[in-house]
């Protein structure tokens, strides 16, 4: 009998993520994309460590190959510093609604990626399944301007591709994670992928001479403390299953999943920011549980 353990991990892979996004997105207007950045990782391979120190014995994942080591750490560059940058820039430009919504392209980048690179296969009902999660998606996040006729997005064209190359950093880093990493540890292979991360946007800090903003963002201490939130709820324990997910199931189900964080967002923005919810949110949001339901049956 099939337990689904990858797709309900998926499923708290988008969960992590709505936290993540929504701490992600007030420290970075209030910050600055690249203080947040390094700041959320630094902490986080802090926590990756502890972890990994209590359930695995050593805080480093010394026990690692060096081909581990290599794909793992093209695996961080390409998801935590291209992805993730372009990404945290989008949120600045066209906020979380517009960016997750280009985001929800990674299930259909990710799964030509599994074809190409990992002979992965798709069935029609997984087809099905990840077309109606990004149909949901789409009625929840796509605005109808009445004097326009169509679907009309209304952002600035850099924020959208930013969102969209992000998009791709973040697929291309789970396929590296998922080919780079095999049955190793997803805690320990988030460890490495984190340490390339850190050095990565440690490099682009200082060529950039941006480690004064830094400074000032770990002294505002409420602010600290939302990249905190953040960084458990991302690159800490989000990460960690998204790549748990990617080895029990295949990639292009995993991310369709986890592409469902915009329909998360709904009761946020009800609970959290107070906004009103339009009906055709809600029929969208019931369309992608549709197709989340759909993968999990499969």
């Amino acid at each position: 009998m099939k337990t689904h353990i990858g797709e309900l991990t998926s499923l708290a892979t988008a969960l992590c993520w709505t936290i993540a996004v929504t701490a992600f997105e007030s420290a970075g207007k209030r910050a600055g994309t690249l203080p947040v950045n390094i700041i959320r990782l630094v902490l986080s391979v802090g926590l990756l460590s502890i972890y990994t120190m209590i359930f695995r014995g050593s805080p480093l994942p010394m026990d690692a190959t060096g081909r581990v080591w290599l794909w793992l750490s093209l695996s961080g560059l390409a998801g935590f510093v291209l992805g993730d940058l372009l990404l945290f820039k989008a949120l600045m430009i066209v906020g979380s609604r517009i960016s997750m919504l280009i985001y929800s392209s990674v299930p259909v980048i990710t799964a030509v990626f599994g074809l190409l690179w990992l002979n992965e296969t798709l069935s029609l009902t997984d087809i099905t399944g990840i077309a109606l999660t990004l149909l949901g998606i789409s009625l929840v996040i796509l605005v109808r301007h009445p004097e326009q006729k169509g679907l009309s997005l209304s952002h600035p064209l850099t924020g959208i591709l930013y969102a969209l190359g992000g998009s791709i950093g973040q697929a291309a880093g789970l396929i590296l994670g998922k080919f780079g990493s095999g049955e190793y540890d997803a805690f320990a292979a988030t460890q490495i992928r984190t340490f390339a991360g850190i050095l990565g946007f440690a490099l682009i800090i200082t060529l950039a001479g941006r480690w004064k903003p830094v400074g000032i963002t770990l002294k505002d201490g409420k602010n600290f403390r939302t990249i905190m939130i953040g960084s458990f709820f991302g690159p800490f324990l989000g990460v960690s299953l998204s790549l748990f997910s990617v080895q029990r199931t295949a990639t292009g189900i995993a991310s369709a999943i986890m592409a469902i964080i915009p329909v998360l967002l709904i009761p946020v923005a009800i609970i959290y920011f107070k906004e009103k919810i339009m009906f055709k949110e809600v029929i969208g949001a019931l369309i992608a549980v549709a197709g989340v339901a759909v993968l999990l049956l499969t």
